[in-house]
């Protein structure tokens, strides 16, 4: 059982670190280091909240002090930002991360670290495994590719317990759209507002959609597994077009909005999605969740 354990969450007041911190806080003492708290977040109670950035290396080390299990979940989620701005992007992911795990090494705190399926770049093929070659097509995934380099490296140069998780496009309630991690929230919203729905290129692109609770279930045999100093892949192994999902959005929601397409997005993968058999092998994950199945619950 995962409980009785001195937990931080930082980006705990985002969209996976809050799901993390609901499903943690009945059994374990939560605490949350965010720098965006704003009365509009879900943000649980009974959680201990610090109000600061991963930047902070003396804050991070007091807040890691203690901690036996750190979700290292804050980061600037947007490829097209980091295009824009990849100093701060990679300030943010990449450094915020070596702070984190300088700090769980003084303190010998185990580190779940968010990465992401951007470090594979274009890949060759799918589903993508974790030895495919790492070629990072924006800021972005490199700063999660170092990020990711890091703990591993961290495990085998100090023993610090580690675990990289590769999230694919990860869905549920209380997210906010931007780029393909929210679209199924832009895609409903427009659907249910008369449309257009707009899709970026002709819509072939392809993603594989992993809801937040398998996500959460991911991250919590990430704390307790053996097979730490690895990276995993955490998706569902198998894809939908952006189309499709479109489509698959109007008709759930029985709309009459039109589906349009716009210019492509800079610096757009084509194809994505995961191969899970390490995950499952490894660490016992098991995603339940299918995204026809749960999009009538956000309707």
């Amino acid at each position: 059982m995962f409980e009785q354990r001195e937990i931080l969450i930082t980006g705990g007041a985002g969209f996976i670190g809050s799901h993390l911190a609901t499903a943690f806080k009945e059994d374990n003492r939560v605490t949350i280091l965010d720098n965006s708290i704003t009365p509009n977040q879900f943000i649980p109670d009974d959680v201990e909240v610090i109000e600061s950035d991963v930047r902070d290396a003396e804050t991070v080390d007091a807040a890691v002090e203690a901690t036996d299990v750190v979700f290292h979940q804050a980061a600037l989620v947007s490829v097209s930002g980091s295009i824009q701005n990849p100093k701060q992007s990679h300030s943010i992911n990449a450094t915020g991360t070596l702070n984190i795990l300088e700090a769980a090494r003084k303190y010998d705190s185990r580190v779940v670290v968010a990465s992401s399926a951007a470090v594979y770049g274009q890949p060759d093929v799918t589903p993508i495994p974790e030895s495919h070659p790492l070629e990072p097509a924006s800021p972005y995934g490199l700063n999660k590719l170092t990020s990711d380099h890091y703990a591993r490296l961290y495990n085998d140069l100090y023993g610090l317990e580690t675990v990289a998780l590769r999230y694919f496009n990860v869905y549920g309630t209380g997210q906010k759209g931007g780029d393909y991690t929210g679209v199924i929230e832009v895609f409903l919203e427009q659907a249910q507002d008369g449309g257009p729905i707009t899709v970026h290129g002709d819509g072939q692109q392809t993603r594989d959609f992993v809801h937040v609770h398998d996500v959460v279930d991911a991250n919590r045999l990430a704390a307790e597994t053996d097979a730490v100093g690895k990276a995993f892949n955490i998706g569902t192994g198998s894809a939908i077009t952006i189309r499709d999902l479109a489509e698959l959005i109007k008709n759930t929601g029985d709309s009459s909005a039109e589906i349009v397409h716009k210019d492509p997005r800079e610096g757009d993968i084509r194809h994505s999605c995961a191969d899970i058999s390490l995950a499952r092998k490894q660490l016992g994950y098991s995603p339940e969740r299918s995204i026809e199945e749960e999009l009538g619950t956000f309707l």
